[in-house]
Formats: C-alpha cells, structure tokens, sequence
C-alpha cells in the first residue's frame, strides 16, 4: 500500500513540475515618412518608434528599426530578416508607410519611389508576398501589422502604362496561403486609414495599448485594437484582419506566472492520502510534508487510527481472557465433578442401602445442577466478552468513517479557501495582477482508476479477481455484475471516475454472493453444506438419499455359550451404577 501511494505522489509531482518552454520572438519595424516624390507623413515615423519601444519592452529576443529606406535597403532589410526568423517561434514585422494596391496585389512603397507610371511598381516597391515569404521559417506565429492604408497621392500622379490595369483606393484583400499567418491592416481592404492628427496614429496608439498584453490572444487583443479604432474614427475606420490560427490561446507576450501556492501540492497529496486512509498512506504524506497545515491534520489521523487500534486490541484481548477463563472453569467443573462422583461412589459401595442410594442420585443431582449454573455463567461471560470484541470492532470502523469524513471535510475547505483566493486575485485591476491561466486540475493515471475501482468492488462482493490496475476480462465482468445489482449503467469496457465514484459510495455489499459447489450461502459466507441422517451430498452439492447397501449371503452362525450367571454371594440383589454392577 505504500509503495503503491508513493508510485502515484511521484506521478503527481511529475505532472506539476513541467516548466514552461520559453520562446524566441523576433520583430522588424519600419517607419518610412521622409518621401521624396510625394508630402512626407508624419506619424510613421514616431510610429515606428513607439512599436519598437514596446516589441523591446515586451522582452523581444531581437527587434531591428528601420527608418525612410529606399528600395534596395528595404528589400535587404527583409532578406535579412527571414534569416533572422529561421529558429523564431513568432516573427512580426510592422510597418507604417504608403502602401498600394495593383491588379489585386499589394505593394510597400518605399521613401526614394517616384512611380511616374504603373510599369515602375515592381522596380520601385516590394510586394506584401515577399514579406509574407520572409516570415515562413518562422514555427508558431508569422505577423504582418501594415498601417499603410494612407490615402496614396502616387494613384493620382502615376501614368497608365496599360489601360485595363487596375489601381485601388487602400489595400486589397488578401488570403494567406501559410499556415499560423496574421495579416493586420489599419483599415479593411478597399478602405482608406488616417494618419491622424496627434502624435500617432488612431491604429498605432490602438496596437500599443493591447497588442503585447501578458497572455492577452492575438485575436481578442485585434478585436480590442478594432473597437478602439472604430470609437476614435467615429467609425470612419475599421481595422481588419485577414488569415486563421489554431485553437490554443497565442499572445504575443505569455502571461505572467500566478504566484504559486506552497500548499498546493500537499493539498493534493493530503486529499490522496484521505481517500486510501491507513497510517502507511499517512506516514508517507508526513514523510513528503513533515511540516504545515496539512502535515498537522495527517497526525491528527493518524492519532486517530493509533487510539482505536489500540481500542480493537484491548478488545480481543479481554475477549482471548474470557475464553480461557471459560475453558479452564469447564475442566475445573468436570473435575470437580469426577472427584465428587467417585468420593459418592465409594460411600454408596460401603452403605449399600438404599437411603444411600437415594443421597447419591440427590448429590449428583445437586452437582449437576451447579455444573450447569457454572457453565451457564461461563457461557454468559462469553458472550459478552465476544458483545465487546464487536463493540470494539464498530468503535474501529467508525473512527476510520469519521476520520474520512473529517478529511474530506478539510480538503473541501481547503478548496474553498483556494477558490476564495483566486477570486480576489481575480478581481484585481490588471495594473495590479495580470491574468493567468487557470491551473491544471491533476490528472490521476488511469491505471491508478482501475486499481482503485477493483478494490471497491471486491469489497462489495463484485470479485474482479486481481487488482493490479489492468482492466482485463475479470475486471470487465465484476463492473457488469455490479450494473446490473446496483441498477447502473456504467461502460464496462474502462474503469472510470464515475464508475469509481458510484461503487465507492456502496458501505454493504452489492453483488449476491456465489458459493462452490458443495457450498451453501449462510449470512454473508459461504460454509459447507450438510445432509440429514440417511442422506449423503453428491457430485451437484445436493443432499440424495444414501442407497440400499447389497444384502450378504446368508451362513449359519453359532451362537456364543451362554454366559454362566454369577449368583449373588449371600443371595443378596444387585444394581448397576456407572456401568458396574454392584450387589448386597
């Protein structure tokens, strides 16, 4: 048992101790606002430091700033870039700019573009795709942020080189072909974004204040950026983005650690060490945890258990004085009676009359009477003495039943004070405490569940044979025998916690009891079946009558002589006492 207790603490505490793995994040930043051909933009550039500030913040393995680069310095700052992202789990490049949508597809324009005619777009600019391509060796998070939905004076300016060629107002929509990929626009696509009249823009001030929040999802910290824009444009600018992720929560910054509960690990131990409830199981919790709260209530049941084991033997002991004392007055008794028969036998054999006679059968007569009175008063001893043997027995179960309940009482409390605890750190401001994932519930082996429910139903008499942990056929069948006398509809092909729930909560027995052949059920045993005079039990365990023995052939036999009659010396009469004669 305790082995078995110390085998699943060392599952738990393997199951609590898994760190969390740390991850590289890498940014590009780029603010082009210096333009040569066209009004410079102010705010791109004090953008773009106000990103790179926060991205360094935010504890960013690598962030590289970029500012009024031409096309050749843009195109190497992207290049450079995707070797930067080869062993990055997230890569993020934002950039704040003109941008410009051609034939459906999107370009950044860089400060030194004059793009006097449509043909100049794939010399003078770099196409979103290239960008996106650059992020690809990146393993959990490829971003693209582009407040660069300006409204663009190149459109108006640049010559038509193809009459059926298409120059859009804003960006295009886009759908990435890569996996785990977000592209962020500062307006929806077809739409026109705002610098702003401040020192930032609408969309920019919306990214510093949510984008890196601790544990914060990319897509609810948009959704906030969305709402902040929208209530700041007066829902002139809606930002949008394009692209899906996976199911787990993905924040750019992981949440700040919840400060760790040093009792929470003997919580689970104590509530572990509750339910097998021997003093093994607790002297192994206090082995693990010889000091604090827990510590303390495992030596008050452990007391417990001492003192009504010590109760039980106090018990079985008086009850082991009781029957020697019962045995020993039955051979005093017999004796006694004996002694007083032979001393009664001689007087009768040296009176021979019959008033001795009738003294003798009145003294036998008298002892036999307080024979039996002793006896009657040894069997009485007996039974109480066997009436205090049980009342020590029940006294043991109930300590055990309260010493469970009592546990379990303070394991619920313990949890409610826990729950307590994190509803007021809830409840702080997140300036105060930065929300944290709720901690994993500890997770039981489900060998530990089979071992558990073969237990609890062989002690309600559903025998799954061995209760070694693996769930085999015996086990399968003792789990339906126990649906089918309890009236449950449990799955019998795994050992489950409901299952273990339901069984561990019958106290009497569940499942009939099944007797051997040769067996019948008698109470809550089985004891071995017995046949009346002239009947015998067969090879099915029932009692037939015992058959006919075959008559013997019939010989001539002689009768023994006759036995000369002793007469009486003196021709006296004789009787017959104790299976001797005795005469006058």
């Amino acid at each position: 048992m305790r082995s078995a207790f110390l085998i699943v603490l060392g599952f738990l505490l393997f199951c609590s101790a898994d760190p969390a793995r740390a991850e590289k994040r890498v940014a590009l930043v780029i603010g082009e606002s210096a333009y040569q051909a066209v009004p410079q933009l102010p705010n791109p550039a004090r953008d773009a430091e106000a990103m790179m500030a926060l991205f360094k913040k935010a504890g960013f393995d690598v962030v590289i700033g970029k500012r009024d680069l031409g096309v050749s310095e843009l195109r190497r700052a992207v290049r450079e870039f995707s070797e930067i992202s080869r062993d990055a789990d997230i890569a993020v490049v934002y950039y704040a700019g003109h941008g410009i949508e051609v034939d459906g597809t999107n370009y950044l324009v860089p400060a030194d573009a004059k793009l006097v005619s449509d043909f100049d777009i794939e010399d003078e600019t770099i196409s979103l795709d290239r960008v996106l391509k650059a992020l690809d060796p990146a393993k959990r998070l490829k971003l693209v942020i582009l407040d660069a939905c300006r409204d663009n004076p190149f459109t108006k300016t640049m010559k038509r080189t193809v009459a059926s060629r298409g120059i859009g107002r804003g960006l295009a929509k886009i759908e990435p072909t890569m996996s785990d990929t977000l592209v962020a626009y500062a307006a929806k696509a077809g739409a026109v974004a705002a610098d702003g009249d401040g020192k930032n823009s609408p969309f920019a001030i919306a990214l510093l204040k949510h984008i890196t929040e601790p544990g914060l999802d990319l897509r609810i910290a948009f959704g906030r950026v969305r709402d902040d824009v929208l209530k700041a444009t007066s829902h002139r600018q809606e930002p949008f983005v394009y692209g899906s992720l996976g199911g787990d929560t993905l924040s750019l910054v992981p949440p700040v650690a919840k400060p760790v509960d040093p009792e929470a690990e003997a919580r689970v131990h104590y509530e572990l060490a509750a339910q097998v409830g021997t003093k093994e199981a607790w002297n192994s919790f206090l082995a693990k945890h010889p000091t604090g709260f827990f510590a303390d209530l495992a030596r008050g049941q452990n007391a417990k258990l001492t003192a009504a084991e010590q109760s039980r033997a106090r018990a079985d002991d008086a009850k082991r004085q009781a029957e020697e004392q019962a045995v020993q007055k039955a051979v005093d008794f017999r004796k006694q009676l004996e002694e007083q028969s032979a001393r009664q036998t001689a007087d009768a054999k040296r009176k021979l009359s019959e008033e001795a006679k009738r003294e003798l059968e009145k003294a036998r007569q008298q002892i036999a009477e307080q024979a039996k009175k002793q006896l009657d008063d040894a069997r009485r001893e007996l039974e109480a003495a066997q009436k205090q043997a049980e009342e020590a027995r029940l006294q043991v179960e109930e300590t055990k039943r309260l010493a469970a309940a009592d546990a379990q009482t303070r394991v619920e409390q313990a949890k409610r004070d826990a729950k307590e605890q994190e509803a007021k750190l809830a409840a702080l401001t997140p300036s105060q405490a930065a929300p944290a994932p709720a901690p994993a519930s500890p997770v039981i082996d489900q060998a530990d569940i089979a071992r558990l429910l073969q237990a609890h139903l062989k002690r309600v008499g559903c025998d799954p044979g061995n209760s070694d942990g693996k769930w085999d056929d015996a086990s399968k069948k003792a789990l339906d025998l126990f649906n089918k006398s309890a009236k449950t509809k449990f799955d019998i092909r795994l050992a489950s916690l409901d299952a273990l729930d339901a069984v561990r909560g019958k106290s009497d027995r569940v499942c009939p009891l099944v007797c051997a052949k040769g067996q019948k059920a008698e109470g809550d045993r089985c004891v071995q079946t017995g046949c009346k005079a002239g009947y015998i039990l067969n090879s099915s365990g029932a009692c037939e009558k015992r058959p006919e023995p075959a008559p013997k052939p019939k010989t001539a036999t002689r009768e023994p002589p006759a036995s000369p009659r002793v007469a009486p010396r003196g021709g006296g009469k004789c009787f017959s006492f104790n299976g001797k004669t005795y005469c006058e």
